[in-house]
């Protein structure tokens, strides 16, 4: 999930921007999250220090009375973040060469004098970030798509553990390295469209192959490498020898 960061002096325009996000968010189904409003530009770099993805920063460049203006919390982000997205959302319209002295590259800058113009202009920010992310994704890694509720989720394949039967009908739990999510959706439909990397070790399980550390043949289990286990059936022994390289317990 994409971090969104605000950082703008003057609040009605902050709160402007805020709702505009989180409605667009929404609306169109993106996989972000608005984690700091703020118009002090410290707060900014505090939520940054406790780590965490890649993000992208609506930043104003005259911030009153602050410790810093945009460039200079631009150039500590990118500190931070070397891969995030810096939009500058000012009165100013001519920025090119102080982006340039301060050896950053913005994504866009959004004027904030008209609304419609501002509104627009994060529109089209966030459909650029969406697509830069995809085509990075594409060369990168595989990703599972699911829709959450009103959210579209784009998780890495090699995070998810593994998929099963949730109690409910028709509705499958996804388990991550760092997360589960309960979507509606078919475990036949899930298995033929992850191919060979997941295996259907029993009727209501789903497992990554790559996420099996141990097969215990005895119990009828799988010990995957964030210490959980799943059951197997009789029937699925010969398959998970053949296709997972791991130590079989007896």
């Amino acid at each position: 999930m994409l971090s969104v960061f605000i950082c703008e002096d003057e609040e009605p325009i902050r709160v402007a921007e805020r709702e505009y996000l989180e409605k667009q968010i929404l609306m169109e189904g993106y996989d972000m999250e608005i984690v700091c409003c703020t118009g002090r530009p410290e707060e900014v770099l505090q939520k940054l220090s406790g780590g965490g993805g890649r993000g992208i920063y609506f930043l104003d460049v005259e911030l009153k009375g602050a410790s810093m203006d945009g460039f200079e919390l631009g150039k500590e982000i990118r500190k931070r973040d070397a891969r995030g997205f810096l939009v500058y959302v000012t009165a100013f319209r001519d920025l090119a060469f102080e982006t340039f002295r301060y050896h950053l590259e913005a994504l866009d800058y959004i004027c904030k004098e008209d609304r419609t113009q501002m509104f627009a202009g994060i529109a089209g920010c966030l459909r650029a970030v969406t697509e830069r992310m995809c085509e990075e994704r594409g060369h990168e890694q595989q990703y599972f798509t699911v829709k959450v509720l009103d959210v579209v989720r784009h998780i890495p394949v090699d995070e998810i553990l593994y998929f099963e039967t949730s109690g409910r009908t028709h509705r499958i739990e996804l388990h991550a390295e760092r997360e589960r999510l309960d979507f509606l959706g078919s475990m036949q439909e899930l298995e033929q469209q992850l191919g060979r990397d997941f295996l259907r070790v029993h009727r209501s399980c789903l497992v990554n192959v790559h996420q099996i550390t141990e097969v215990d043949l005895k119990k009828k289990e799988l010990l995957l490498k964030n210490k959980e286990r799943c059951v197997f059936s009789r029937k699925m022994k010969n398959r998970i020898l053949e296709q997972v390289s791991v130590q079989a317990v007896k």
